[in-house]
C-alpha cells in the first residue's frame, strides 16, 4: 500500500476536527426543522459540510501522490492570527471601521513585501465597504465608529 498525500490528509483531519467541535458546541440549543430553524440549525448543517469536505480531502489524499510538507511559515502565520485577535477585542471598544483598519496592516504586515500606501488605500476601502454593508445596510449591532470606554 502506498503512503497518502501528507498535505490532504492533515487538511481533511483540520476540517473534521473543526466540524466535529462545531458540531459538538452546536448540541447545546434546539434544532427546530427546516420550515422553522432553530439556532443549531444552520451551524449544525454548516459543521456536517465541513466534515464531508474534511472526508474528500482524506479520501484524496489515498488518490493522489505524495508529496512533502514544507516548513511552516510561523511569522505569517502568527501575525495573521494576531490581526483576527486584535480585530475582536477592538471591534466593539474603538469600532468597526477602526477594527477591520487594524485588522487589514497588522495581517499586510505578514508578507515579505510591505506597501503601506496600497495596504492602508485597501484598509479604508474595506473598512468603508464593512461600514456600509454591516452596519448601515444590515444594521448590525456592531459601531462603526466608537472611542472610548
Amino acid at each position: 500500500m502506498r503512503r497518502p498525500n501528507a498535505k490532504d490528509l492533515l487538511v481533511g483531519l483540520l476540517f473534521l476536527a473543526f466540524g466535529s467541535a462545531f458540531l459538538l458546541l452546536a448540541q447545546g440549543y434546539p434544532l427546530g426543522s427546516a420550515r422553522r430553524m432553530g439556532p443549531a440549525y444552520f451551524p449544525q448543517l454548516l459543521a456536517l459540510l465541513l466534515m464531508a469536505i474534511g472526508l474528500l480531502a482524506m479520501l484524496r489524499a489515498l488518490a493522489v501522490a505524495p508529496t512533502a510538507i514544507g516548513r511552516v511559515a510561523a511569522k505569517p502565520l502568527l501575525m495573521v492570527t494576531f490581526a483576527v485577535l486584535l480585530f475582536g477585542f477592538t471591534v466593539e471598544r474603538w469600532g468597526l471601521a477602526v477594527a477591520s483598519v487594524g485588522l487589514v496592516l497588522l495581517a499586510s504586515a505578514a508578507g515579505s513585501e510591505l506597501r503601506l500606501a496600497r495596504a492602508m488605500a485597501l484598509a479604508v476601502a474595506l473598512a468603508a465597504f464593512c461600514a456600509a454593508v454591516f452596519g448601515l445596510a444590515l444594521g448590525l449591532p456592531f459601531p462603526i465608529l466608537h472611542f472610548g470606554g
